[in-house]
Parts: structure tokens; sequence; C-alpha cells
């Protein structure tokens, strides 16, 4: 697998505290949105679309620290946006390598190598580098051409300096599967330290709603990846297989919102990484004030064909520490891409969609206006964009503010 030794063995640890503890919700990766802008703006994302107000805000080197502070949680995951726009990046990674946590940063690799000198190589510091696919794949995800090459670029210079290098791909209804398998066979000989794969989730502001896999896509398409790279073993994936069992639809696992909690701008989101239908102001107040049983397959229409690592990960990994001679056959045997599936979660009894998010955005709207004068927003320096056409195909440019 590709979960290097130390990080298996210091998570694992954290993971027997917690269940010899008889806690019954804890976190074990956090999620951290320091800023929404970015310099793409990709179909199945849409969160470039903010108003300019909310892509000025940034979450300061301070809040981030006090974020994991309050979770505890033993991996930090840096997305956005692009998180090499904020200017504090360097410094957030590095608060939270001297508190002993496992960074994961997430990129799309365009600013990588004028970045790059910043960060120092470490045992505990991941880059992760958006690749949805081969270059036609990919280019077609974040409509625009020539981003995979710059990805690649990214990779091989990041390998040459000494850093741990992942990719995290998303795949949609799409994706092709002896295709991606290809594509997993060319980034494994790059010497990827491991791969990330996720179905792709319906946020509701992507300006793409058709191309999101529904359940049944997305065990048929990960059989058929799976199938062609011996039930998955010959791909180094930086997830569980028992994660990777459920996307090929050998299990059926309610998701574990808390284990991947999120904090943004807007504060700790309510009740997921995907779905922002409330906000807390620390940590606690998300732990004990979300109506969880509202939320997950089965409860709401929102989550029906929700497959994400974020909400599913825990979930195995909890399944995997008390199961772990099963775990275990599924590890040395491979993903079973044969026979029946396991039967899913009945959606009969789900409660209707609440679209609640433009409330959410307008209330942060209200505060920023409150405590900042009209006309005082921030604005750096212009970053070129493209915007999504809706086929995949390059838009026109956009010009809009960044760092």
């Amino acid at each position: 697998m590709g979960i290097p030794a130390l990080q298996a063995a210091r998570i694992g640890a954290y993971l027997m505290k917690q269940q010899l503890s008889g806690r019954k919700r804890y976190p074990l990766v956090l999620m951290l949105e320091p800023l929404f802008r970015c310099n793409l703006a990709c179909a199945g994302c849409g969160k470039i679309d903010y108003p300019n107000e909310i892509l000025n805000q940034r979450l300061s080197y301070d809040e981030c620290m006090e974020a994991i502070d309050e979770c505890g949680a033993p991996v930090v995951s840096i997305a956005g946006g692009e998180p090499l726009l904020h200017k504090e990046m360097p410094q957030i990674v590095q608060g939270y390598l001297e508190r002993k946590k496992f960074v994961i940063l997430c990129t799309n690799a365009l600013l990588l190598a004028k970045k790059i000198d910043d960060y120092k190589p470490s045992p505990a510091f991941t880059w992760s580098i958006h690749l949805d696919g081969n270059e036609a794949m990919h280019d077609k995800s974040v409509c625009q051409t020539g981003v995979y090459d710059k990805a690649v670029e990214a990779i091989k210079l990041a390998k040459s300096k000494g850093f741990q290098v992942s990719i995290n791909c998303t795949l949609f209804n799409d994706a092709d599967a002896e295709q991606t398998a290809r594509f997993f066979d060319e980034v494994t000989a790059m010497g990827l330290n491991g791969i990330t794969v996720s179905p792709g989730y319906a946020y509701e502001r992507a300006p793409d709603q058709q191309h999101f896999l529904n359940r049944n896509k997305t065990k048929e398409l990960f059989r058929g990846i799976l199938s062609r790279g011996r039930g998955g073993k010959a791909w180094p994936f930086t997830q569980s297989r028992m994660f990777l069992n459920f996307l090929a639809g050998n299990e059926a696992y309610k998701c574990t919102p808390w284990g991947n909690p999120t904090r943004t701008v807007f504060g700790w989101q309510k009740p997921c990484y995907l779905l922002g239908e409330g906000y807390a102001k620390t940590f606690k107040e998300l732990m004990d004030d979300t109506e969880w049983d509202k939320y997950g397959v089965g409860n709401y229409e929102k989550c029906a064909d929700c497959m994400v690592h974020s909400g599913f990960e825990a979930s195995a990994v909890q399944h995997m520490v008390t199961n772990p001679i099963k775990a275990l056959a599924v590890t040395l045997g491979g993903i079973r891409t044969e026979g029946p599936m396991a039967k899913d979660i009945s959606l009969d009894n789900q409660r209707p969609a609440d679209y609640v998010f433009s409330g959410h955005v307008d209330k942060k709207l209200a505060e920023i206006r409150a405590t900042k004068p009209a006309g005082q927003a921030k604005h750096g320096p212009r970053v070129k964009i493209t915007r999504s056409t809706g086929t995949g195909e390059a838009g026109p440019e956009t010009i809009v503010a960044a760092e």
C-alpha cells in the first residue's frame, strides 16, 4: 500500500486509543480549506463562483493552528481553492509538522515550481497533486488545456527534490475503466508514493451537474478498474483496502462525516466536507450540535449517490479496526471484482433535499460587510482562470484577484 509505515503505525495507535476509550465519534483527518480562491475553474467544483468578498477571505495561521488543536486529528488535508495562493501556507504546513501531524497539501500544481523551495521534505509531508486521469481526461475535468503536462512536470520536480508525492484523482461518469487503469499504471511508473481516488460528488454549486456518478455506476466502474490491477494490488493507494472494497460494491457502509471534519472561512462545516448546511464556531459545537442522524445515505436525498472518501474512508477504517482478519484477507487477496454485490442501504425513508446553501453565503457576506466598509476589500495581483463551458472545453478567460 502507499501509506508510509510511520504514518500507518501512528494512526493505528490513535485509532486503538479512541476505540479503547469508547469514544463514539472522533476525527481522523482535518479537512482544511483556508481559502476558496483558485486559479482554475473546474466544472465539477464551482467554488471559484463565490462572490469576490468571500474569495478574498483567508484563514490566518493562528486560525489554522486553532483548528487542529481543537479537533486533535492525526492528519491534516489542506485543500481549497488553491492552497498555494495563500501567502502563509509554508508557515501553516510547518506549524502542523511541529505539532507532529501528517500533512497532505493538495494542489493543482500550477504554482508548484514557483513555490516549492518554500517547503522542506519530511516523512510527514506529502504533496497531493490533482490529476483526474490522463491528459485528455484531466484537461477536460479542469476545463483548460496544458494543465496535465504542468502537473506531471511538478510531480517530477517534487520527486527530484526528495518530497513524498501522491495524486488525488476524482472520477466522473464518463470515466473508462480500461483507460483509468492504464493511467494508474503510468503514474505508478513515475514513482508516486500514493494514489487517492474517489468518485465525484454533485456539489450544488458545480457548473456541470450532468457527469456525477450514481452508486451503481460507481461500483461497476471501480470493479472494472480494479479487475485490471490485480484487485487494486498493482497500485499504491493511500487509502484503506476496505474503502476500495466498498467502492467495488462489496460493502455497504453508512458514512462517518465526523471522521473528516471540515474547517473553512465560514467556520466548521455541517455536516461534512461535501455539504454546507450550517457552520459551527468551534469543533465542540460541530460535534455536539450537528444532527448527524439527519444525514447520510438512506437519511437524506442529497446523500443518496455519495460514496466519497471524505464520508466513507473513516467508516472503512473503523470496520478494518474491528474486523482485522477480514481486512487482512482483502489486503492480501485483492478486491473482489465479480459476483454479487452487498445489499445497499434503502432510500425509501430519506428526507427530501433542503437547499439552504445560498443563505449561508448571504450571511457570510453580511458579516464581511459589517466589519469592512465598502471599497476596502483586499485585492492582490490579478490571476487568469478559464471558465467552464459545461462541456469540458475551455471557455472565455476571466481575471480574478488573488494574493
